[in-house]
């Protein structure tokens, strides 16, 4: 009798353990951010397909944020909505985009087709914009055509994925390595924003868009200040000055996460 008791006892403290994980894992059930291997390189994957996506660069007085901490001041309650956030686009070293901004409908840079050195003028770069209605799209910046109803845009450059091609100046793994983060859509139509936890090259980068998440069109963000802010895994990364900002929020009436 107390062998089969013990044994009761031991199959309910099994039960029991299962029923409640353990806080890491019930955050990263949360979370909208989910980590994938590709050709042996770790990348961290966000997404949410009822999110309202926008693009912030600064506040009411014109100055650049820089940084999530100063732009989740500056959301107030509103920051606890944040299912994510990254870098979005080329800037100078006052924090202000180089190429075309939008924001709630109003163009704050004009579009950028000049000639240059540098990432962002590796032709063809491209353009990251979001509808009034919600729909994103990912566009050369050769094709980008105005529209008054674009509620938010940011330019950046090169793309990654063309039309299902990948961009035609990358080598296959070549010797610039950095940590890189993009967006890409995916064969569903949702926004996969992407952050490479190791330093990978531009043909790595760009395949894992086009081959690991099937993207016929993916756009580079940045290389070595590329950030993510996960307020689920309590993630906020602060190693480096930011520009333009592209943040993915909770729908009105669902609960967000708590950033701190």
């Amino acid at each position: 009798m107390k062998l089969i008791v013990a044994l009761l006892l031991l199959l309910a403290a099994c039960r029991k353990a299962d029923s409640a994980p353990a806080d890491d894992s019930a955050r990263a059930a949360d979370s909208r951010c989910r980590q994938m291997l590709f050709e042996g390189s770790r990348f961290t994957v966000c997404r949410d397909p009822r999110a309202r996506v926008e693009v912030r660069t600064a506040g009411r007085d014109g100055r650049p944020f820089r940084s999530f901490a100063a732009l989740e001041h500056v959301l107030g309650h509103d920051a606890g909505r944040v299912r994510f956030a990254m870098n979005a686009g080329m800037f100078d070293a006052d924090g202000r985009a180089i190429g075309l901004l939008i924001e709630h409908g109003r163009e704050l840079h004009p579009i950028n087709r000049r000639e240059g050195g540098g990432n962002f003028h590796l032709l063809p770069n491209g353009v990251f914009l979001v509808r009034e209605g919600g729909k994103a799209e990912i566009v050369t910046s050769a094709a980008f055509e105005p529209a008054a109803d674009i509620a938010f845009a940011t330019q950046s450059g090169p793309m990654l994925v063309i039309d299902g091609k990948l961009h035609p100046a990358f080598e296959p793994d070549g010797r610039s390595r950095f940590v890189r983060n993009g967006v890409g859509i995916a064969p569903d139509g949702t926004l996969v924003f992407v952050i490479s936890e190791d330093a990978v090259s531009f043909g790595k980068f760009a395949r894992f868009f086009r081959d690991g998440l099937k993207c016929r069109n993916a756009l580079y963000f940045d290389g070595s200040v590329s950030s993510l802010w996960d307020p689920v895994n309590h993630r906020m990364d602060s190693f480096a000055a930011l520009g333009p900002m592209v943040m993915a929020f909770a729908l009105e009436g669902e609960e967000g996460e708590k950033t701190r």
